[in-house]
């Protein structure tokens, strides 16, 4: 066993081998997969979380300093474990860690660390799932849950001369805080919640010069008004009409948010919702209002290439700044894990998530692979639930 492998419940059992009474084995030691483990231990059905990293919450520890969740904190805790008061509405990043960790210890979870799993096949029996993990490893359980992530490896365009750009270029998962941007011209590159809390924090941190490219232009959104979370309209348009929701949101944000259309950031052609079926959420303000009406975070179009010193922007515009922060997504990474068993779609995200399991693949479940207007967290508490009541029911 490596010597990373530890329990939340602090013994180390016999967890990486056959076992006589095959577990439920959960993929991904982050908030999802924590979730599925301590429902299913609620409901009597024994779950090993394995994490490939040296501690639960790994992605939740790299991100940047500033972050705090934009979903509230009563709607961020997981099932069996409130977040407590003292972490204030909107949770900062290391106290989602510091939650992590206890509801991890609290639920008595077994979690393995330091254990990546490298493919997921039927057991040679037709009973169950084999894992193929680190080490030389062979798991066999009598069902899956993968919840590696939705943020799990960045997504870098290729652009063309990117490889030459004379500048630093970073993907956004490398930003840590503006310290190193003091005084410097900053590019970000794409204006999705995760871009424009970057852009605020560079303006905040001393940056000379802060741009944001953008391809689309978002909906923004307050993250909260006269103490109305955001999150609470995602929760309700979830059970309304598309077309109601977008007549709804349209009319809101023409109350809440002003046009910024002089300063290069024109109201969406298209409705909130519809927008976030797509799969492009709203970004909620956290000071990027402000700084585009002050003209310190300055739009500008989106991407195009590199050539040397410069970006080539798609207007044809060429800047050159010392600097270029992409804000440009994440990969699930599924493909070598379950690709084979076609159970993804043309974007490599699952086909099913939740309670349902592929029809091909019965007792493989996913959690953690959407981005619902409703906050995932919260998602993901849901569909911990739907999972482990039918994990026990089947048996």
């Amino acid at each position: 066993m490596s010597d990373s492998a530890r329990t939340a419940g602090g013994s180390v059992p016999a967890l990486l081998g056959l076992t006589e009474d095959r577990p439920v084995y959960v993929v991904g030691g982050g908030p999802g997969g924590l979730a599925v483990a301590a429902s299913l231990r609620e409901r009597g059905v024994r779950a090993v979380v394995l994490e490939k990293s040296g501690a639960v919450g790994a992605s939740w520890r790299r991100h940047y300093d500033r972050l705090h969740l934009h979903t509230t904190r009563r709607w961020s805790a997981l099932p069996g474990l409130a977040m407590p008061r003292r972490f204030g509405r909107w949770v900062a990043r290391d106290d989602m860690v510091r939650y992590l960790e206890k509801y991890a210890e609290h639920h008595e979870l077994e979690v393995v660390t330091g254990v990546e799993v490298s493919r997921i096949d039927r057991a040679p029996d037709g009973t169950g799932w084999q894992l193929t993990a680190s080490g030389g490893r062979v798991l066999t359980g009598r069902a899956v849950v993968v919840a590696t992530g939705f943020n799990h490896t960045p997504r870098l365009p290729d652009w063309s001369g990117r490889d030459g750009f004379t500048g630093d270029l970073v993907h956004a998962a490398e930003y840590r805080d503006a310290a190193p941007y003091a005084g410097r011209d900053v590019l970000v590159v794409g204006i999705g919640n995760t871009g424009a809390e970057i852009a605020v924090d560079l303006v905040e941190g001393g940056a000379s010069r802060v741009r944001i490219a953008v391809r689309t232009a978002p909906h923004l959104v307050r993250r909260s008004t006269a103490g109305w979370p955001a999150q609470a309209n995602g929760v309700l348009a979830r059970r309304l009409p598309v077309r109601l929701v977008d007549r709804a949101a349209g009319a809101m944000t023409r109350f809440a948010v002003p046009d910024l259309t002089a300063h290069g950031l024109p109201r969406p052609d298209t409705g909130l919702y519809t927008r976030a079926r797509q799969g492009a959420i709203p970004v909620q303000d956290v000071g990027l209002i402000d700084a585009v009406k002050r003209g310190r975070v300055v739009p500008v179009a989106a991407v195009e290439s590199f050539d040397g010193d410069a970006v080539v922007l798609a207007d044809g515009e060429r800047i050159t700044p010392d600097a270029v922060i992409a804000a440009t997504g994440y990969r699930q990474a599924l493909e070598g894990l379950v690709g084979h068993l076609d159970v993804l779609d043309a974007r490599g995200r699952p086909v099913v998530h939740g309670a349902r399991t592929p029809r091909q693949a019965p007792g493989l479940y996913f959690t953690g692979f959407t981005n619902p207007i409703s906050g995932m967290l919260r998602e993901l508490a849901l569909d911990a639930g739907r999972i482990a009541k039918k994990l026990a029911r089947t048996g």
